[in-house]
């Protein structure tokens, strides 16, 4: 059954949610918002009619608010009015049709359209959906550059704005966010064996974090960025480690046989799931970060799970299922049957938990996507050379 939610935003609120870094003209009045959850509890998108914007504005903003649930549809079907410009700025409204009240208004300074546009459409987020924005947002990922090679990049979370992080010359993998986007934490090859480094984005200064005989990998930042769950093979089989950020006070968690991989962390930091081979078969477990008994995570359904990630509201775990084709999957977060999405790997959700980024087509040749979770849309993001895989959405 449908649930429905009836919330008063104060205008104090949203007063101080409308002012922000550039704006100039803004205007905005208390507003009721009604919303209708699906049978997942997602909300379901709020449909909205978008005019007045031309060429690139008018693209980027509806790319946008699709991944935020807000939807462009015609003018018949809609909820509320998107209207604006884009001359020397960006300047947009929102009104609600039904009463012709203005709810929101403001001109936009950025250094590009683009830019101005992804905080006007954070902005409508916030108002329509009370949930944070996520067009601001950026994401790390790995792309192959040549025979053997790869490079860590940095984008916008929609692939535009790539920048090189790396300048190895040799394999990289597993790229993931320091909390506030100030660095990240990476394996390469580049000595070698490989070994986890951290890199501050504003210097490049990089530092090892482990470099233990064998492979050193899969590193996972805990939520409040003090310690890293990472693969370690020093004794023998890969096993599943915690360190604090720099590597100091490593514990072991898990001593099997077959080899664990892919660990994520729950969002209060208590929790890691993982992918492990320990009952033969692939299979998500979960363990408590400080040491215990690792237990078996269902995800019925959907064989040989691996590549979890947890979205930031805790309700749920998206990963991989290896079955005839590599598929997108979620579960709920103490584990049930999985619900498939779209063909693909590597999921990682994006702050607001709605929207996954994940990768598709054949090796040497593989491009991100966006998913809005709950309508199952999917659309390609920019790619860089000939196979972008791996990505981490900065939470």
């Amino acid at each position: 059954m449908n649930r429905f939610y009836v919330t008063w935003i104060p205008l104090a609120l949203l007063c101080l949610f409308a002012v922000t870094s550039g704006g100039a003209e803004r205007k905005v009045q208390e507003l009721k918002v009604y919303g209708e959850y699906d049978a997942m509890g997602f909300l379901k998108p709020v449909p909205v009619n978008v005019s007045g914007f031309s060429g690139e504005a008018d693209s980027v903003l509806k790319f946008d608010l699709l991944f935020m649930g807000v939807q462009h549809v015609s003018m018949d079907e809609a909820r509320f009015l998107i209207t604006g410009s884009n001359g020397s700025r960006v300047e947009g409204h929102v009104t609600d049709k039904a009463t012709k009240k203005h709810l929101f208004g403001k001109a936009y300074a950025g250094v590009s359209t683009r830019a101005q546009v992804h905080a006007f459409a954070d902005d409508v987020a916030m108002l329509l959906t009370q949930t944070k924005g996520i067009a601001q947002t950026k994401i790390a990922f790995k792309v192959e550059t040549g025979r053997a090679q790869s490079e860590v990049y940095l984008a916008d979370y929609d692939g535009h704005g790539a920048q090189s992080v790396t300048r190895d010359g040799s394999i990289v993998a597993g790229p993931c966010w320091l909390p506030g986007r100030a660095g990240l934490l990476y394996a390469s090859y580049k000595l070698g064996n490989p070994h986890i480094f951290s890199h501050v984005l504003s210097t490049g200064a990089r530092a090892a974090v482990a470099r233990h005989p064998g492979g050193n990998y899969s590193p996972a930042i805990s939520p409040d960025g003090t310690r890293v769950a990472m693969i370690l093979s020093k004794s023998g089989s890969p096993d599943l480690y915690v360190a604090n950020i720099d590597g100091s006070g490593l514990k072991q968690l898990t001593s099997t046989r077959e080899a664990e991989s892919c660990p994520c962390w729950s969002p209060d930091g208590r929790t890691i799931c993982y992918s492990s081979r320990e009952r033969g078969a692939t299979l998500l477990y979960t363990i408590s970060a400080s040491g215990g008994s690792a237990r078996h995570l269902p995800t019925t359904g959907a064989p040989s799970p691996t590549e979890p990630d947890w979205s930031p509201d805790g309700k749920w775990i998206a990963f991989t299922s290896q079955a005839s084709t590599f598929q997108i999957c979620f579960v709920r977060a103490e584990g049930g049957p999985a619900y498939p999405l779209v063909e693909g790997e590597d999921p990682s959700w994006a702050p607001n938990s709605r929207a996954l980024m994940f990768c598709a087509g054949p090796d040497h040749s593989k491009h991100l996507s966006l998913l809005d979770v709950p309508t199952k849309q999917v659309k390609h993001v920019a790619r860089i050379s000939e196979s972008n895989s791996q990505p981490s959405w900065a939470k």
